[in-house]
This record gives C-alpha cells, sequence and structure tokens, in this order.
C-alpha cells in the first residue's frame, strides 16, 4: 500500500513538474493562449484548458500504454525486465536527475505551431484545444522525455500503466488549469506569473534532480552491488 501511494505521489509530481518546465510551460501557454484569444466567453477559455488537459492525458495514456505493453508482451524484453529492472532503475534516475540540472544541453527542434497545424486548429474552433494538447504532449522537449520515459514508464511497468499516465496527465494539467483561470479572468497577470513561475520551476527542477540522483545512487548500491543499509 505505501509503496503504491509513493508511486502515485510520484506520477502526479512528475506531472507537475514536466508542465513546469521551460519548453511545455511555453507550449502550454501560447496553445492556450492562442484557442483562448477566438472565444469571447469565460467559460469557453476554461473549456479550451480543459480540452487540452484532456488531450495531454490521452496522449499520455496511449504512448504509456503502448511502450508498457510492448515491453511486457515481447518474451525476449519481458524477461529482461522481470530479471534486470531494479537493476536498470537506479542508473536511469541518475541519467534523468542529470539531465535536470540541465548539465547538457540537448535539442529535440522547434516545438512551435506551423500555419498548416494553426489552420487545423481555427477550423475546429474551441475543440482544437484537445487537438493541440495531443499534438504537444508528443512533442517531446528533452526534460518531458527524460521525466516520462526515465521516470514514469518504469513506475507504469511496475505498478498500472493507465493509472501511472492518467496521474502524470492530472499533475500535468494543474499549471494549464491555473493559466485558464489566469487568461479569463485576468491576461494582464500571465506575464509576470510566467517569470515567477519560471523562477520557481527552476529551484524545484534542480531539488527533484538531487533527489533523483540520491535516489539512483542509493538504489545501485543496493541493487547492483548488493549493499543494503
Amino acid at each position: 500500500m505505501d509503496t503504491l501511494l509513493v508511486a502515485i505521489g510520484s506520477a502526479i509530481w512528475l506531472g507537475i513538474l514536466t508542465s513546469i518546465s521551460p519548453c511545455p510551460l511555453a507550449t502550454n501557454i501560447a496553445a492556450i493562449s492562442y484557442v483562448g484569444r477566438r472565444v469571447e466567453k469565460t467559460r469557453l477559455v476554461l473549456l479550451a484548458g480543459l480540452l487540452y488537459t484532456l488531450g495531454r492525458t490521452l496522449a499520455y495514456i496511449v504512448v504509456a500504454i503502448i511502450v508498457t505493453r510492448s515491453m511486457q508482451m515481447i518474451p525476449g524484453v519481458s524477461m529482461f525486465l522481470q530479471k534486470y529492472m531494479n537493476l536498470a532503475i537506479g542508473p536511469l534516475l541518475v541519467v534523468v536527475g542529470i539531465l535536470l540540472l540541465g548539465i547538457f544541453t540537448i535539442s529535440f527542434g522547434g516545438g512551435g505551431m506551423g500555419s498548416g497545424l494553426q489552420g487545423k486548429v481555427d477550423k475546429m474552433g474551441v475543440w482544437g484545444a484537445g487537438f493541440l494538447g495531443i499534438v504537444f504532449a508528443l512533442a517531446f522537449c528533452p526534460v518531458s522525455a527524460g521525466l516520462f520515459f526515465g521516470a514514469l514508464i518504469p513506475l507504469a511497468v511496475k505498478s498500472n500503466a493507465v493509472l501511472m499516465s492518467t496521474l502524470y496527465g492530472i499533475g500535468t494539467a494543474v499549471p494549464v488549469i491555473g493559466f485558464s483561470l489566469l487568461l479569463a479572468f485576468a491576461a494582464h497577470y500571465i506575464g509576470a506569473a510566467f517569470r515567477k513561475l519560471t523562477v520557481i520551476e527552476l529551484w524545484v527542477r534542480r531539488v527533484t534532480a538531487v533527489v533523483m540522483i540520491g535516489i539512483g545512487i542509493y538504489l545501485i548500491v543496493w541493487h547492483n552491488f548488493g549493499v543494503n543499509f
């Protein structure tokens, strides 16, 4: 029970950390602002935020299920995971922690909206927010890719893929809903909120990175070298 609660808390926290990381945070605000500017009613702006969140969550669930089921259904991979999963978790956490610290800079290319995507979203109206949520969720930035594939997927493999990815999606929803409320009721505060959240995110990410590296080193010593404290 305690292990499940830790997994649940970890999945939600990973989602929140993903959503407030610079690249996803910028795309989240851009997407909500782009769709929100085209609707006049406050409730429709909030609906756009909800649809965007649901789109992201759905994308994460589908990807997590595909990845985990594929890993479990292929006999060789399944046996490898059963035998070596505990040995791999520690190094994975250390790698993700180093990635979060920003020691190495990796670029996955641009994450903006092309004219073709803008045209499709415009035709869909407020429902285009859900489509944008799916597209931007699949356009992984280095940090979000590290958190999702390096931290969430191991949780999903050991627990429940649908539950963990849903909780991850809920975690990513928290800042999005917050910015939707700002856009609906106090759009002029968004710039200040973005700057403050960026500063907060930097320290939250560093603390999380240090914790991940510490846990990773502990698991390496325990599982890989057989030393139990």
